[in-house]
């Protein structure tokens, strides 16, 4: 088990393993876990090109996995996954859920020229996969020089998966639950622990929970008694 870790709600423009302070964007602002920064969109596994309809089914759909009927019973590190999870997500959202405040973060992160269109970026696939931007992300660092392993835990799996590509780490998975429902797993402990240095092809091991599948059948069964 572990404490829950504060959510760092800093701010400039987004770097592979330093998010450098800047101004806070309408009350919200770039993540910053542990070290290695994500943008709001890879939070909600969304696009910087998607429309607005698809950012909200992006966030709904993470949000639904953390409902109260599926984590009914989990222990209580899943808990604090959890409700770490439901933090980032509702923060993303309060960003690219409002028009004017997703237009000042583009802006700021450079996806976006100030009065234009997206921006064009070295490198960036707007239309690609999470694994196409990640060449705007930050300088790379060498492959000699160990770095701070990113604090992935509260973030679903994909998310996990893309930071630590990012940080050249491979990521080895412990499943804790039996009968999972087929559905993105969530991030709830790691080892090494986000203080630890790593070198670049070092491998990150991540305990990942899903939703019982019997916990949609026990919820429907319940409500039929």
């Amino acid at each position: 088990m572990y404490p829950a870790q504060p959510v760092q709600r800093l701010a400039g423009e987004a770097g592979a393993a330093s998010c450098p302070p800047g101004p806070v964007l309408g009350g919200a602002a770039q993540p910053a876990i542990m070290g290695s920064c994500i943008t709001w969109y890879d939070v909600l596994g969304a696009m910087p090109g998607d429309e607005a309809r698809q950012i909200k089914r992006k966030y709904e759909g993470k949000a639904s996995l953390l409902g109260p009927e599926l984590i009914s019973g989990a222990p209580p590190d899943v808990i604090t996954a959890v409700r770490r999870a439901q933090e980032l997500l509702d923060m993303a959202w309060e960003v690219l859920g409002d028009p004017e405040s997703r237009k000042r973060y583009d802006e700021a992160v450079g996806l976006r020229r100030s009065g234009g269109g997206l921006g064009e970026l070295p490198g960036v696939n707007v239309a690609g996969g999470l694994l196409g931007r990640a060449g705007w992300l930050g300088p790379r660092r060498r492959r000699s020089r160990p770095g701070g392993v990113p604090d992935v835990r509260g973030l679903f799996y994909h998310v996990c998966l893309e930071v630590a590509t990012r940080r050249g780490l491979r990521v080895r998975t412990v499943r804790l639950t039996e009968r999972p429902m087929a559905v993105d797993g969530l991030v709830v402990d790691q080892d090494p622990r986000p203080s630890a240095k790593a070198r670049r092809g070092g491998t990150l091991t991540v305990q990942i929970w899903h939703p019982p599948a019997r916990s949609r059948w026990s919820v429907q069964s319940d409500r039929h008694r």
